[in-house]
């Protein structure tokens, strides 16, 4: 009986750990259609999405205009946010191919450097950003994962932690300019 009773609680433990293991990017290989950093942040993006607090509400909503620009493996991002609060935020990435880890990305409100992992339809980021809070600044955890769902269009999915807590989650669809464009040509395909 004792026999069973451990059997029991070892195969339990072992569920809760193999169901607690992390997502990584190397899940998505091979997943498509594929995405590739330099190729969808080139030219001209905009973006719509929300911003959720640590209960899930929704807190503020925001568009944003996106433009990018590589040369030699070294790119450049430059964002521009409009929240529905009246807030102006703007950001200027700088991203660099590492052959052994995919990219690492800098931006002035970023500590340290972003750690950019791309594989199949996904990328993901990992980084610590520093962000206004109650007068002052605090620095959160960003774990930034996007998938591309179709050509020229990917969702985005940010959770933000401090000290190992979700304190806030960012959800967003990005879309290359020509995207735009067919949506009435994507809209006329409906049989009315």
């Amino acid at each position: 009986m004792k026999r069973v009773v451990l059997l029991g609680f070892i195969l339990m433990f072992s569920m809760v750990f193999i169901s607690c293991s992390s997502i990584t990017v190397d899940d998505y290989e091979g997943r498509s259609p594929e995405l590739s950093l330099e190729e969808f942040f080139d030219g001209d993006l905009v973006a719509y999405g929300i911003v959720r607090d640590r209960s899930g509400k929704v807190i503020r909503y925001f568009k944003a205009a996106l433009k990018g620009e590589w040369e030699n493996g070294v790119g450049s991002l430059d964002e521009v946010f409009w929240f529905s609060d009246g807030e102006r935020e703007t950001r200027l990435w700088t991203m660099e191919s590492d052959r052994q880890e995919g990219y690492i990305g800098t931006a002035s409100d970023v500590e340290g450097t972003a750690n950019i992992s791309v594989k199949g339809n996904a990328i993901n980021l990992k980084y610590k950003l520093r962000i206004p809070y109650k007068e002052k600044e605090i620095i959160v955890s960003m774990n930034d994962w996007m998938y591309q769902v179709a050509p020229g269009v990917v969702i985005n999915e940010t959770v933000l932690t401090k000290w190992g807590f979700q304190v806030g989650k960012v959800t967003l669809v990005i879309m290359k300019k020509n995207v735009i464009n067919d949506i009435p040509d994507l809209i006329n395909q409906f049989d009315r």
